[in-house]
């Protein structure tokens, strides 16, 4: 059914600076001026039936952006017989008010409490407060969520031994204890740089940002940074492992066949590369040539140590490596450093051994051949023995 409205008699509370409030945040915080409005609009309707104790759900409150006026009203509906007082009224009265009123039309009363310009500005106030604040967290939100996987400067804020946090300007940033370095140590008022790996939002709405020293994402923007080539493109990190604050392997590949992609990357006279390890605090970085050949990748992923072979099981993606004797330690690594490393870099399982192990082995199994063939040779002549037995019996 169609809608007449009451003619208004009382005038509205004056609401023109609040009108013009929200014409400047739309176009300085771009808040958008309608949502705000009907935001201020519901929140008007709860402030005014918890202050005037009414539970009416035909109350609304609506601000005319044209005259910056607010109104409160009442809507009744027209019926015959008026059971509720509150939400109905009846034809006849209706009629006395504009004789065009029909049933089931709406009827809407102003309702026009004299505390209630103070109750709405102070409502208003806080409304247009959380909706700043919201927009505020939505506009750093979408600015840090597109900066995930770069690398950001910020201060250092607290370093108490557990998660350093650190100011980026318009927002703090968490590095906690296992995105740290082990051989780093932070203090309060250090210039550092660490890399985005998380943006979340939290539970009421604040941005919250996670920061690493210790991803593999850090050597790789490192690099980017550094090398023109490869933010360009003509030179592509084929991946990255890294033991943080000790060592990385950096495998780079690029199709021009003109381009060394690692000479290019360390640079003349290491300068490159250096840059790179001073960011890192001296961490070394082998810088190895990419290669679709497994045997090839694998060997030179294990570089500063020489490989004499590469054996290949395509469908266990595992790799034999056979190395010199005097080599074998530094192609394990301290601890195993360097064979990690190497199996993290190419994705495939390592198996190293020296050239006397892999005689040894060889030999054993020679051995265990030579057996297996000997019992078998002796259960062969066994068996003939009995046949022949059988035979002249």
């Amino acid at each position: 059914m169609k809608k007449k409205n009451l003619k208004v008699v009382n005038k509205g509370i004056d609401t023109t600076e609040l009108i013009m409030a929200m014409d400047e945040l739309e176009k300085t915080n771009g808040i958008n001026k309608d949502f705000l409005m009907q935001s201020i609009e519901s929140a008007l309707v709860v402030a005014y039936k918890r202050n005037f104790d009414c539970s009416d759900e035909n109350v609304k409150v609506i601000l005319d952006k044209n005259d910056g006026q607010m109104h409160v009203y009442q809507e009744k509906e027209v019926v015959e017989n008026v059971e509720n007082s509150k939400q109905q009224i009846s034809l006849e009265e209706a009629q006395k008010i504009n004789t065009n009123y029909e049933m089931g039309d709406k009827v809407e009363f102003e309702l026009m409490p004299k505390e209630f310009g103070r109750i709405a500005a102070q409502t208003a106030r806080q409304v247009i407060t959380q909706k700043i604040r919201e927009a505020s967290r939505d506009v750093i939100f979408s600015e840090f969520v597109d900066k995930k996987g770069e690398i950001i400067t910020g201060l250092v804020q607290k370093a108490d031994g557990g998660a350093v946090v650190m100011d980026l300007g318009r927002i703090e940033g968490i590095m906690p204890k296992k995105e740290q370095v082990p051989t780093e140590t932070y203090h309060v008022n250090d210039k550092i740089r660490a890399c985005i790996i998380s943006v979340e939002k939290g539970v009421k709405g604040s941005t919250q940002i996670i920061l690493s020293r210790a991803s593999t994402e850090l050597v790789r923007k490192l690099f980017e940074i550094e090398i023109p080539e490869i933010y360009e493109g003509v030179i592509e990190i084929k991946s990255v492992s890294r033991d943080p604050g000790s060592r990385s392997k950096v495998a780079v590949y690029s199709p021009n066949p003109n381009i060394d992609p690692v000479g290019s990357c360390v640079g003349q006279k290491g300068i490159r590369i250096q840059n790179i390890i001073n960011e890192l605090n001296g961490e070394k970085i082998d810088v190895i040539e990419w290669n679709e050949d497994p045997s090839i990748y694998i060997s030179t992923a294990l570089l500063p140590a020489k490989v004499l072979a590469v054996d290949i099981k395509e469908d266990e993606r595992f790799a034999q490596v056979i190395v010199p004797d005097d080599q074998l330690s530094l192609a394990i690594g301290k601890g195993g450093q360097n064979a990690k490393l190497a199996a993290k870099l190419t994705n495939w399982k390592i198996d190293i051994k020296s050239e006397s192990q892999f005689r040894q082995m060889l030999e054993e199994m020679n051995s265990e051949n030579s057996e297996e063939i000997e019992n078998s040779e002796n259960l062969e002549n066994s068996e003939n023995s009995v046949e022949t037995e059988s035979e002249e019996e």
